[in-house]
């Protein structure tokens, strides 16, 4: 990414980490679209800010469609999508009523919706002469959180999808970035906020710029705090990294959040 210059679109950038990102891709001179599902915090953003913005469900394949329509008619610069939308819910699997419903929104969100917003900007970025997709995993995709398994297993096919498309993309200027948060002081889930345990936001996206500025061939964006989970099975610690993981985790009866 050249962020002096590029033309970013972040749905999921209402609030939490894709706000944070957007305001400092901002600062560094790109122009930047942000998408969500509120339109009031949209118009409050726009006015505030300065961001284009766009309503979009990214659980909806036909607002997914029209928005890339939109996006690519107003901004035909456009070179660079971060998938940042995504939920993260609480589940209790011993019965179906605790978590098929839950499950099957956060697939819809957090798989199917990076999948169809690349189908729907694929074309147009392969047509720029360089541009990014920014998909967005996380560190419980190597750790699980026993609370939550079907985001765990979603943000592990996310990193998974990210390793496979850069190999397939590698004959086009298309980059592949994968942009991995820890826990982070978001509304992602209720009390991530105040959670002292997690890192806080502003930290996170000063540090995140970092190593987009400095390392600007990677394909992992790996904040320190994340390879605590990211390698524990590289270092032989897993077992002992999801022990620590699961009894420190304040979110036990957490519920839900969206970013």
């Amino acid at each position: 990414m050249n962020l002096t210059q590029d033309t970013i679109f972040i749905p999921g950038a209402t609030s939490g980490i894709g706000l944070a990102l957007a305001l400092r891709f901002q600062e560094r001179g790109s122009t930047v679209i942000i998408g969500g599902r509120r339109q009031e915090l949209l118009e409050r953003l726009r006015a505030e800010h300065g961001f284009g913005t766009v309503h979009i469900d990214t659980s909806d394949p036909e607002s997914i469609r029209a928005v890339a329509t939109e996006v690519i008619g107003t901004h035909p610069e456009l070179n660079a999508v971060v998938l940042m939308a995504g939920i993260m819910v609480a589940e209790d699997w011993h019965s179906p009523e605790g978590f098929l419903d839950t499950a099957e929104a956060t697939v819809a969100t957090n798989v199917l919706g990076p999948i169809r917003l690349i189908a729907a900007f694929i074309e147009h970025l392969r047509a720029q002469p360089r541009a990014t997709i920014m998909t967005v995993s996380s560190g419980l995709a190597s750790a699980p959180l026993k609370v939550t398994p079907t985001y765990n297993a979603s943000k592990a096919f996310v990193h998974m999808l990210s390793e496979s498309i850069r190999l397939q993309l590698a004959d086009t200027g298309v980059q592949v970035v994968e942009l991995v948060p820890p826990a982070v002081r978001t509304a992602l889930m209720p009390g991530h906020e105040d959670n002292e345990r997690a890192m806080p936001l502003d930290e996170f996206a000063d540090e995140v710029l970092t190593l987009l500025e400095t390392q600007p061939e990677a394909h992992e964006v790996l904040v320190e705090r994340v390879k605590f989970l990211r390698f524990a099975e590289v270092r032989g610690d897993y077992d002992e990294v999801v022990r620590i993981l699961n009894a420190t985790d304040p979110h036990a009866n957490g519920t839900a959040g969206r970013r």
